[in-house]
């Protein structure tokens, strides 16, 4: 299974982004979103950056993966889900049922 991370813009040219998270460095690929500027947030899957986030929806990523690694060591967690409490969950419009 491929995860997506959120990676930084550290540099670019026409086709490919170095790209840094947590101090791991990588060449991506950004065929798939064009041009790029450096401070960009990607979301990456297997050095293809597949789109363009904004920097909250990149910290809401983060969150969850963090949230994700401490519950499987026994950790709190629930603070990295702050988006999700005190809501009732909504499918994506897409996904929900039509009315005739």
């Amino acid at each position: 299974m491929c995860v997506g991370l959120p990676m930084t813009v550290i540099s670019s040219d026409e086709h490919t982004a170095l790209c840094e998270r947590r101090a791991e460095q990588r060449q991506v690929s950004t065929a798939l979103v064009g041009e790029v500027a450096v401070g960009d947030r990607l979301l990456v899957f297997i050095d293809s950056a597949v789109r363009v986030l904004d920097e909250d929806e990149a910290r809401q990523i983060d969150d969850a993966l963090d949230g994700l690694a401490a519950a499987m060591e026994g950790k709190p967690f629930e603070h990295l889900f702050a988006d999700l409490i005190d809501r009732e969950p909504k499918l994506p419009e897409h996904l929900r049922p039509t009315n005739p």
